[in-house]
């Protein structure tokens, strides 16, 4: 079920699709998109939300409380239909809660909520993980929005760059495509003393840059000389990826808040002892916030 909420100050409109609780369209009040829309032979999604784990476990599969389990890459929300809890014109909230699938790669009993709102037109997007268990939890979670790039006919990919609220002085930390692992013992792209990413496909060419070590909770997706393009906020995440197919040359660039990330190298297959994993304890919740600004 596609269900659309808009902000009449801005004219701002956002379609949300409740399988998956997946975000589909964001436009201005000139009806330009600002999604990638959907495409199989490129990437059939646009806006995943990714829980109880961001990206691969390794060899498909991790332990919980010391039991193996089967876990899908990026989990099974991206394959759930939501419940709508609440709509109202400027904001609807999906729910997700276990269930006989669930359970079947995620022993825990959880409820998960996600609410779109427009306010003088930027998106708001609130994450809640609550624990209605006996126990306490554990998970990653993230989110997957694909932005059109580039926006104008005429534009190319390299026209844009990526612009971080912060001086970054850090490195990503390349995804090894053999062992299907992020190597924790390299280096790869370096951001030295600078808020600028220019962008290119060649940067993509190992999958996705992943920033473990990030100052900034903000960063633009902008044109270099045209200054348009859109602004993510993500106080609720410690880290951030960015991915566009590599190969496809593809019209469109993902960034990727995340608390937690795929396998890493200095990482065994007890999910407890990943990275960035939350915790929450039984009867208690976490919430989490991330922003899309157009400009």
């Amino acid at each position: 079920m596609i269900l659309t909420i808009q902000d009449k100050t801005t004219h701002t409109v956002a379609a949300i699709d409740s399988f998956g609780a997946q975000l589909i369209s964001l436009k201005d009040a000139d009806k330009k998109e600002y999604i990638w829309q959907r495409d199989p032979e490129i990437w059939p999604r646009c806006s995943p939300l990714l829980f109880p784990a961001v990206g691969n476990c390794r060899d498909g599969r991790t332990r919980f409380d010391g039991e193996w389990f089967e876990m899908e890459k990026h989990g099974f929300c991206k394959e759930s239909d939501f419940i709508v809890d609440e709509q109202k014109e400027d904001a609807v909230t999906f729910r997700l809660t276990a269930n006989a699938q669930t359970r079947n790669s995620y022993p825990y009993d959880f409820i998960l909520s996600l609410t779109y709102r427009l306010e003088n037109g930027i998106l708001l997007m609130d994450y809640c993980v609550e624990n209605p268990d006996c126990r306490e939890i554990c998970y990653c979670i993230g989110s997957h929005p694909g932005f059109i790039c580039p926006l104008a006919e005429g534009e190319t990919f390299e026209d844009y760059q990526l612009e971080f609220e912060k001086e970054e002085n850090t490195c990503a930390m390349p995804y090894d495509l053999q062992a299907l692992q992020f190597d924790a013992g390299k280096k790869g792209l370096e951001l030295k003393h600078t808020q600028i990413l220019p962008l290119s496909y060649e940067l993509f060419r190992e999958d996705a840059i992943y920033f473990d070590q990030i100052q900034s909770r903000k960063v633009a997706l902008i044109h270099k000389k045209t200054r348009l393009g859109v602004e993510v906020s993500y106080p609720g995440f410690e880290t951030v990826a960015f991915w566009t197919p590599y190969g496809k040359n593809a019209p469109f660039l993902c960034i990727e808040p995340w608390n937690g990330s795929a396998i890493r190298s200095d990482e065994d297959d007890d999910f407890m002892h990943r990275h960035h994993v939350q915790i929450v304890k039984s009867g208690e919740k976490k919430n989490y916030r991330m922003e899309i600004r157009i400009l």
